[in-house]
């Protein structure tokens, strides 16, 4: 069993209840239960009431979203409230999705300590630097100046960097250095050293206290503080918006549905009492409030929230239908099939939250490293000391502190945690100015990696937005007349081709009459009386009821073009017919043959007809096309893809795809598409630009690039310095690197490291 976070005992087995685990539900009489086993639920669905017997008169609560706890990197740690991972010292974040989230305590906490740092910090740096630019004549006297530092810098190592200090404690003691624990070194041996050189500056050598006095350090202290908690605050600002996407998914459930009683009366209840098996109604332009099946009536149900299709589809009597889709029109009864945590948004709200726990190697690189970095270090100091002390010069105590401590700064993991972090900052940058905004190293990481990109079609790889792309008319109309009279019927509806329709008039400046007498026929299409005829718009089952023989038109050819066929009749007889289609985006066949040209495998997955899409896929030149997915399946989808051996990005823009999205190594969401799928995608392409597609691949190349610099200079810098730090020139120079040309060192490797980040602002993309 897991560790019980907030969990409540089952009266009949004795075995605890983890909400945060359980995947045993069941609900009954509008009650929704948790068990500890399959067992229980078992005997739970073969008798309910002798099961609920057996339990307290109400049964206990299930525990409330956001009490379980777990870190990100090791889902394996899990506690009761937010707090720190023993392992690697990242904060902890909710292990179940709530739609009700409050403010992260982490962030405010490192937010206050990184404002308070930065007040203490800034006058320390000012006052040493002033020290280094007027020498020795300071404008204070040098006992005062390092008088003064050690007091303004004493709140910021010892409070503002306490949780640095208590986490890189905490790895030591869970046998797990980290970075938190080469940071709480870098800091606690610069405060500690100046400390001693303020007390006692007599314990150094000549050599290390320069003229008369030793080096104090306070202010590489104060500034290691401030730029931690500072990447403290940004890595935290990120991952909360991650949790922007299941917000965005638990908001499409409805609040209530209107349940039919026994004796025929409506009344709308709250979700969470519909039971499967109930009668719910729904009326026009409501939301079904779960997913069941049509008993009786008709309606025209948007599903553009859940498929990314924008075309509503007509229910009748028999069909399946999901809760958070719109009723257009019409009014129907549906029974309810899946209630809770068994609907479709329910499902998908789990398959993002699954996808979204994952972090890219990357990330974890610099806590890989120190793993094995931190004792190293710690050992080579401890042994650089020892020597002095056996076999240095007089005085021997002196030279090995000056050269314990030189080592420490110098080692000090700056150029190590800035390796990654400044090149992917820059690099985000840079991508936002070509189009593709980046939501994390994890993505511009595995964006290098990919060798398959799968396409969502409609919003993605098309407009998003059906317009009139022919009008064939017949019987003697001209095109014109046609779409006028077509338009003022139009005029009454909602549907989304009727949007088209207008649109097409308004571009061509067509005067739209008023029509009377107007039916919208849910599932057929629309009748009205214009100019004294009457005029019927809609499909072939409308034309049928009309007496209009489309054999005068080619639907097929309509149809085989990837468009809708919108007959028009008027007065019984067929006047012709619209084809309504999503125009391809205008950038997509380039960045296809682009992408294809780089030696990508790429895959259309869509939910829309296979005929559509396989017209859609040949004019951009796809060779793979799997049409008629539902949201899952998508997801299991790039699953699969990824079970070959591929590195898989997924392009969409609707709710639809955000599992998929989210499973993906990389996901790459439209800038105008829904928010939950920017919200699920590693990369967002601003405008919808496919083209940025390509140019956000080659910077994620390029930066991926510069971060190996860096760390290679990293690793190349500590290499060098720590030998020299403790003690290599002595025998051939007679010379001791002091900790102040440490520090300086030190400083030199950051900056270089941010030189080499800064140079992927002129990438050529």
């Amino acid at each position: 069993m897991p560790e019980v976070v907030e969990a409540v005992r089952d009266p009949v087995c004795g075995m605890t209840v983890d909400a945060a685990a359980s995947v045993h539900r069941a609900s009954v009489d509008g009650r929704e239960f948790v068990f500890c086993c399959a067992g229980c639920r078992t005997r739970f669905e073969a008798d309910p009431q002798r099961y609920l017997a057996a339990r307290p008169s109400e049964p206990a609560p299930l525990p409330q979203p956001g009490a379980a706890y777990t870190c990100p990197m090791h889902p394996e740690v899990r506690q009761r409230g937010p707090g720190a991972c023993p392992k690697c010292g990242m904060a902890l974040e909710p292990a179940e999705p709530s739609l009700h989230a409050g403010p992260d305590p982490e962030l405010a906490d490192m937010s206050r300590r990184f404002w308070i740092a930065l007040a203490f910090a800034a006058p320390v740096v000012a006052i040493a630097m002033g020290g280094h630019l007027a020498g020795h004549g300071h404008w204070l006297a040098p006992r005062l100046s390092a008088l003064v530092q050690a007091v303004l810098t004493t709140p910021v190592a010892l409070w503002a960097g306490w949780p640095f200090l208590q986490r890189g404690w905490a790895g030591v003691l869970a046998r797990s250095p980290n970075m938190f624990t080469l940071i709480g070194l870098g800091v606690g041996v610069a405060y500690a050293e100046s400390l001693v050189a303020l007390a006692a500056p007599g314990v150094f050598p000549a050599t290390a206290r320069g003229m008369d006095h030793p080096p104090i350090y306070f202010e590489s202290a104060a500034v290691i503080v401030v730029l931690a908690l500072l990447g403290q605050v940004l890595e935290l600002r990120a991952r909360q918006r991650t949790g922007g996407a299941v917000r965005a998914l638990l908001r499409l459930a409805p609040k209530t549905g209107r349940r039919i009683r026994p004796d025929g009366a409506d009344e709308d209840v709250p979700l969470a009492e519909i039971a499967v098996g109930e009668r719910l109604r729904v009326r026009p332009g409501e939301a079904v409030p779960v997913d069941g099946e049509v008993l009786e009536g008709q309606g025209l149900v948007d599903e553009a929230l859940l498929t990314g299709e924008p075309t509503p589809v007509a229910k009748a009597a028999g069909d399946a239908v999901v809760g958070g889709a719109i009723n257009r029109a019409g009014s129907f009864v549906m029974r309810a099939e899946k209630v809770g945590a068994d609907t479709l948004v329910a499902r998908i709200v789990r398959l993002v939250a699954e996808a979204q726990r994952s972090r890219a190697p990357v990330q974890r690189l610099a806590d890989q490293v120190a793993g094995w970095f931190a004792p190293a270090v710690i050992v080579v100091a401890a042994g650089a000391a020892l020597a002095w002390l056996l076999v240095g010069p007089e005085p021997r105590f002196g030279y090995a502190l000056s050269a314990a401590v030189s080592v420490l700064i110098i080692a000090c993991p700056c150029a190590l945690g800035l390796a990654t972090p400044m090149s992917v900052m820059v690099g985000i940058g840079r991508g936002a100015s070509a189009g593709a905004l980046v939501r994390s190293a994890a993505a511009l990481e595995r964006l290098a990696a990919v060798d398959l990109v799968a396409f969502d079609k409609t919003g993605t790889l098309t407009a998003g937005a059906p317009s009139v792309t022919e009008i064939r008319p017949a019987g003697g109309f001209e095109a014109t007349a046609l779409l006028r009279l077509a338009a003022a019927v139009e005029r009454g509806s909602e549907h989304p081709l009727a949007d088209a329709v207008l649109r097409a008039a308004a571009e061509r400046g067509l005067a739209v009459a008023e029509a009377r007498d107007f039916q919208a026929l849910a599932g057929e299409g629309v009748v009205g009386v214009v100019d004294g005829r009457r005029v019927a718009v809609g499909g072939a089952r409308l034309m049928a009821e009309a007496g209009a023989d489309l054999s005068a038109v080619d639907a097929d050819a309509i149809r085989a073009a990837g468009a809708t066929a919108v007959f028009v009749a008027v007065d019984g007889a067929l006047a012709g017919v619209l084809a309504i289609a999503d125009p391809v985006r205008p950038t997509a066949a380039a960045a296809v043959a682009a992408l294809q040209a780089e030696g990508l495998r790429l895959v259309m997955l869509t939910g829309d007809a296979p005929a559509t899409a396989r017209a859609v896929a040949d004019r951009l030149g796809l060779a793979e096309v799997e049409a008629g997915v539902r949201p899952e399946d998508k997801a299991a989808a790039v699953r699969r893809l990824k079970g070959e051996g591929r590195v898989v990005a997924m392009a969409g823009d609707g709710v639809n795809d955000a599992p998929a999205l989210a499973a993906a190594d990389v996901g790459i969401a439209m800038g105008a598409g829904a928010d939950v799928a920017i919200e699920s995608a590693g990369l967002t392409l601003l405008g919808g630009d496919l083209g940025a597609l390509v140019r956000a691949r080659r910077l994620s190349r390029a930066v991926m690039a510069n971060i190996r610099q860096n760390l290679a200079f990293a690793f190349a810098y500590n290499l060098a310095a720590v030998p020299l730090a403790a003690g290599a020139l002595w025998p051939a120079f007679h010379r001791l690197l002091t900790p102040e040309i440490a520090a300086a060192a030190m400083s030199l490797s950051s900056a270089s490291v941010i030189a080499n980040a800064l140079r992927l602002r002129g990438a050529r993309l």
